[in-house]
């Protein structure tokens, strides 16, 4: 039994899910009536997830989901109930004590008592077990329709830019909505909502006009709702599209600036919350260790133990989910698909450290092509250890093949040599050196090489587009003075500095050696593969198709462009005082727990030291006294206190610091850099405080 929901516009079934949807249709039928709104939603969303199962016999799968796994629990509970009850190990006299006069009424519940309790302990879980079931299956369309929402809220400023620089450059209606449909690698699923307008009128003989305004209907999102609305009343009244798609741009870019506005003002409610929940540990250990000196309080040292390592990493992580729900990423892997059945050009996609790329294409056809595999994957491999660092830049993922075995032999040869701890009294012991060696090692030797390579990778690539505002305006600029777009790329590369510039003229040599434009743009966005670029690139390649003069496509470019510039620029900037906001909050972690240590553990150790002198001299005086310095000395551990002090600190360090970079860059390897810095903080700060 199986459920198979394809991603974009499919959602297949296994024959035994239909097997099972199938038997469970009746029961559908007696619970739900043909006018539910329960059904109605459900089929919604089902046509916003684009899934293609009917809601009948999605509901009836969903119902027979649900009853396999309630009969499942339900007999897990009637297991468990008689093992609890039956068995003697809960008194059910305790539980059911109320007084009864007649001696039958008290001789039948005593007989059903037992049962009574078993068989509702079995119903309880199975109702748990239903509702898991059948609440899982249900809310996957509710989930994936959230998610497509989301993408095409975060697409639409850019896809109406697209469209507007479109009609600028003279396409129709029709021609306009085709080649948003064509756009799927650029804009997602906005792409795919126009597809299905395209596919309407395509294959189901609809007029566009009707295909507009049942895709307006059926989209998750309310902003793309409103435009195909709104588009849908200038098409039927004839109006200048052209004039209405710059309007939805402007109206579309303020909302981007409304939106990030208000991402940036939860983010920073978010760094006060975080601020409050990552002292809680804090405070709870000092109460724990206050506790601990009373004689009578019954505080264990397990409760230390799950607050250091329980309670401080899930409160990093549950901020970082909460994080995620309202910090995301930019949508898109930045690649452009060169369509068509051509296969002489070649993308950084198609290669990987097992794929040679191009050449995997043709082999198998002739025997030349093997041999000029063997030499290309000879040719690959000494580029490789030829120019290791540039491979490394390029693939950043790729360090962690050298340097997790790394700090394995590294530990293991520690432990072999006798100079590792192996047990926990041995930590006790020496808990610097251990905690570095199982902690830090790893941490420097994985995470180091890491965050190098990655942060080399994300400056190489992003140098390319620190220009692209300006340089988009200095080639509209050359294209109004009459110059074609090859020889606009020309004339900018000869007098702008930087790295787009050193790709324009690398572009166009390309097109002097025989390669099409078209192709020279693409193979130069598909090195970078930034989606902000690869937006940019599509525009540039659907206008230049139909004409060379596109100087008011470039200018709508180069807006779009600034307008991401502006949204970049304030989101750094308020997202670096959360950051800031984290750090602090971390250095005062550690300033208190290092002030804990000093000035109250270890005072409290140098007291029970003195008592002990005290009782060695005076063995008669001060029984009250001696009582009570005995109770601190047996409740006090300052050796295990330590340990557990610097292992919150360092933790607190780790994972500060991953959100830190996730915060900054919505990328949680971008908290390397941070983390390996907050960590030598904390190892530094604690090797002088111990």
């Amino acid at each position: 039994m199986s459920l198979q929901t394809g991603g974009g516009g499919s959602g297949g079934v296994s024959g035994s899910s239909d097997v099972l949807g199938d038997t469970f249709y009746p029961l559908y039928d007696r619970l739900f009536s043909e006018d539910s709104e329960f059904v109605t939603d459900v089929e919604t969303k089902l046509a916003q997830a684009r899934m293609t199962d009917t809601v009948e016999l999605y509901l009836s799968r969903a119902l027979g989901i649900g009853f396999i796994s309630g009969l499942a629990l339900w007999l897990l509970g009637l297991l468990l109930g008689y093992t609890l009850f039956a068995t003697g190990l809960i008194q059910v006299d305790t539980i059911l004590g109320f007084p009864v006069s007649s001696e039958l009424a008290l001789e039948i519940i005593e007989l059903l008592r037992v049962p009574a309790l078993v068989f509702v302990t079995g119903l309880i879980f199975g109702s748990i077990g239903f509702a898991l079931g059948f609440g899982s299956l249900v809310a996957i369309p509710y989930s994936r329709a959230s998610a497509r929402k989301r993408e095409i809220n975060m697409l639409m400023t850019d896809s109406v830019s697209f469209m507007y620089a479109l009609s600028v450059g003279g396409l129709n209606q029709l021609e306009i909505i085709e080649a948003m449909a064509e756009a799927d690698d650029t804009y997602g699923e906005v792409a795919k909502e126009f597809q299905s307008i395209v596919k309407e009128t395509e294959y189901f003989d609809v007029d566009y006009r009707t295909a507009i305004r049942t895709q307006a209907l059926e989209t998750p999102s309310d902003e793309l709702s409103q435009f195909l609305t709104d588009m849908l009343s200038i098409v039927n009244s004839g109006g200048d599209m052209e004039n209405f798609l710059e309007d939805k741009k402007e109206k579309h870019m303020r909302t981007a600036k409304q939106e990030q506005e208000l991402t940036l003002e939860t983010l920073e409610l978010f760094g006060e919350m975080y601020m409050t929940l990552s002292l809680f540990p804090l405070l709870l250990i000092i109460i724990m260790v206050v506790m601990q000196m009373i004689p009578d309080a019954e505080v264990s040292n397990q409760m230390l133990y799950m607050t250091v390592y329980g309670l401080i990493p899930l409160t990093g992580i549950g901020f970082l989910v909460l994080v995620s729900t309202v910090k995301h990423d930019e949508p898109g892997d930045g690649y452009l698909s060169m369509g068509g059945e051509d296969r002489r050009i070649e993308t950084p996609r198609d290669q990987g450290l097992l794929n040679l790329g191009l050449v995997e294409q043709f082999t198998g056809e002739h025997s030349v092509f093997d041999r000029i595999k063997n030499r290309e994957g000879t040719y690959e491999t000494m580029e490789v250890l030829q120019k290791p660092h540039i491979f490394f830049r390029d693939n950043p993922l790729f360090t962690l093949a050298l340097t997790l075995p790394a700090s394995l032999v590294i530990i293991a040869t520690a432990m072999m040599n006798g100079s590792a701890p192996l047990s926990w009294e041995q930590l006790l012991d020496n808990p610097i050196w251990g905690t570095f060696l199982y902690i830090y090692v790893p941490l420097y030797v994985i995470a180091i090489p890491l965050a190098v390579f990655r942060e080399w990778n994300v400056r190489h690539r992003n140098a390319v587009v620190s220009q692209l505002s300006e340089d988009l305006r200095k080639l509209s600029s050359s294209n109004d003075t009459g110059l074609t777009l090859l020889e606009s790329l020309k004339a900018v590369s000869d007098t702008t500095s930087g790295k787009l510039a050193r790709e324009f003229e690398m572009m166009h040599t390309k097109v002097n050696y025989g390669t099409s434009l078209k192709d020279a743009l693409l193979e130069f966005n598909n090195k970078y593969h930034i989606p902000r670029l690869a937006r940019t690139t599509r525009l540039i390649t659907e206008a230049q198709e139909a004409s060379n003069q596109i100087s008011d496509v470039l200018r709508t470019a180069a807006r779009a462009s600034e307008n991401h510039d502006d949204i970049e620029r304030e989101r750094k900037s308020r997202t670096r005082m959360q950051v800031v906001i984290i750090i602090m909050t971390f250095l005062t972690v550690l300033a208190v727990i290092a002030i804990l240590k000093t000035q109250f553990i270890d005072t409290m150790a140098g007291l029970e030291a003195g008592s002990g002198d005290a009782d060695a001299a005076d063995a008669g005086g001060a029984g009250g006294g001696e009582l009570a310095d005995a109770d601190l000395s047996e409740n006090i551990q300052v050796d295990m206190l330590a340990v557990l002090f610097f292992h919150a600190v360092t933790m607190q360090a780790i994972i500060s610091g991953f959100i830190c970079g996730y915060i900054r860059d919505a990328d949680i390897l971008s908290g390397l850099k941070y983390s390996v810095g907050l960590a030598t903080i904390a190892l530094v700060g604690w090797t002088l405080v111990a």
